[in-house]
């Protein structure tokens, strides 16, 4: 059974960092794309960063220079550290496995991440 566990959010002061951490069973991340997306109230989902099994990484624009997406192969493991945070960061955020752009797992509960002075 295919399961993505995310986990590391918490609050945080703007200008503070967090590492969020998704840890995978029943799937390897070493051969697939892995994204980091995120939800706010309100808003849809967006994609926040991403790693190819190439380990190519992709941020969108208002994470770039902020955020860094990692993996463990080792831990199946795939982190987002994010720096220099911001309120407009806030928002739930979901891990989940890609291969041809098809999500291969069901997505997780996420974990929350509020940035609030």
């Amino acid at each position: 059974q295919v399961q993505l566990v995310e986990s590391g959010g918490g609050l945080v002061q703007p200008g503070g960092s967090l590492r969020l951490s998704c840890a995978a069973s029943g799937i390897s991340f070493s051969a697939n794309v892995i994204s980091w997306y995120r939800q706010a109230p309100g808003k849809q989902r967006e994609l926040v960063a991403s790693m190819t099994s190439g380990s190519t990484t992709n941020y969108a624009d208002s994470v770039k220079g902020r955020f860094t997406i990692s993996r463990d192969n080792a831990k199946n493991t795939v982190y987002l550290q994010m720096n220099s945070l911001k309120p407009e960061d806030t928002a739930v955020y979901y891990c989940n496995v890609f291969r041809y752009g098809v999500s291969l797992a069901p997505w997780g509960q996420g974990t929350q991440v509020t940035v609030s002075s």
